[in-house]
């Protein structure tokens, strides 16, 4: 059996009727943790039949991936996953960084307390995701924070150039989390983020956000 059909045979065959969305979260999470590797090419028809799909929708699904950055389409090649250079990754964090901290500064004017008070809903679902030891469902969340913060700042052009980058940067901020210590740091930032959140302390939200993804960037500069 091939490697790609060998990874996905646990997971099951795909019955729901959303069968786009399916396919495309099923292999964004394979690459976010790892089961397909930067690098790594997709090949159609061993893919297809371990997932219980026809190469149209699978092909849909991996045009939808490389929208996100995910994925490369590469003429004579088909689909590879996307590696990127430790430059980029870096390049990435700091535009992150800049727009978060950004963000942290509308947020602060112009967020309503109702809004606030969801992103700290998020965070106490992440925490207890933390505490069980459910380390994709905490991460999911934990971008959806990231993502919600932003949206705060009522800009959607920031909004959508953060999204672009995050996106790109799935499988290296899920790599961040990796091991007891790196996940307790990140855990223990984004509790400060939000007390400053609720507080509308700009300059406290700002030095912790930019601390944060500082910490970030040091915690996968190694990984790649």
């Amino acid at each position: 059996m091939d490697g790609t059909a060998e990874r996905t045979a646990g997971r099951g065959i795909i019955e729901r009727q959303s069968l786009h969305q399916e396919i495309v979260s099923r292999l964004r999470d394979m690459i976010i943790e790892g089961e397909l590797q930067p690098g790594e090419r997709l090949y159609e028809i061993p893919l297809g039949e371990s997932l219980g799909v026809s190469r149209t929708p699978l092909r849909e699904a991996l045009k939808s991936l490389a929208s996100e950055g995910l994925v490369e389409l590469a003429p004579g090649r088909g689909a590879v996953v996307r590696q990127f250079t430790r430059k980029d990754v870096h390049d990435m964090l700091v535009l992150i960084r800049s727009m978060e901290e950004l963000a942290a500064r509308l947020a602060c004017e112009v967020a309503s307390d109702e809004d606030i008070r969801r992103v700290r809903e998020l965070h106490d679902r992440m925490r207890a995701h933390y505490q069980a030891g459910e380390r994709m469902e905490y991460y999911k969340l934990n971008q959806q924070i990231h993502s919600s913060l932003v949206a705060l700042a009522d800009n959607p052009h920031l909004s959508a150039f953060h999204a672009t980058l995050q996106a790109r940067l799935k499988r290296i901020r899920f790599i961040g989390h990796e091991g007891p210590e790196r996940w307790a740091a990140a855990m223990a930032e984004h509790e400060d983020i939000v007390a400053a959140l609720e507080k509308r302390d700009v300059e406290k939200l700002v030095e912790i956000i930019g601390k944060h993804l500082h910490n970030a960037w040091l915690r996968v500069r190694d990984a790649v």
